[in-house]
């Protein structure tokens, strides 16, 4: 497995090492050994979700303020456009902004420690999204930041607006937002 390391402080792009042939392909989308070993990620996962999005979906910026979630994030389906943020006051790399494409094509997942705001916008005609997570989801302790903060400015590859949920409408300034210690 490759290790990327982001712009923020412990997010990490990992590269699977990926075995294809005229059959298709195969690839582990999780070992706990190789994750430990390869990137130092020790988390024990309690949550598998999946989501399924069209083109134009924009998703987040969510976090957890108490039971906060670490993340392993893949595409199995399609191709997006995936956010981190980093919303530690005390992590040297706070209000920072990671983004990567995650797809079928690339095989890519992406390691968010507690602590970030995460989003994703979906630039294909659909988009299958899965993720671990580290805490159940607690939706009374969950939080939103707007996913068009002007102090963020995440270079979102929008070509009109994107399709939002009635929640991610009412998204926090970044500035006002309740965030981590």
């Amino acid at each position: 497995m490759k290790v990327i390391q982001t712009e923020i402080h412990d997010a990490l792009i990992l590269e699977p090492k990926v075995f294809g042939d005229a059959r298709g392909f195969f690839l582990e989308s999780y070992n706990r050994r190789v994750l430990a070993e390869a990137a130092g990620i020790r988390a024990e996962f309690v949550q598998d979700n999946h989501s399924r999005s069209v083109r134009g979906v924009l998703r987040g910026l969510h976090y957890q303020l108490q039971q906060p979630q670490g993340k392993l994030v893949r595409v199995a389906a399609g191709a997006v456009f995936d956010v981190a943020v980093d919303i530690r006051r005390s992590s040297p790399t706070f209000g920072k902004v990671a983004c990567v494409e995650l797809s079928d094509a690339n095989q890519r997942m992406f390691w968010l420690p507690p602590g970030l705001a995460h989003g994703f916008l979906v630039v294909s005609a659909t988009a299958d999204f899965l993720y671990k997570t580290t805490d159940y989801y607690a939706p009374e302790h969950e939080r939103c930041i707007a996913w068009n903060d002007a102090e963020l400015a995440i270079p979102w590859p929008l070509t009109g607006a994107p399709n939002l949920s009635a929640k991610d409408v009412k998204g926090a300034p970044f500035a006002v937002a309740e965030l981590f210690p």
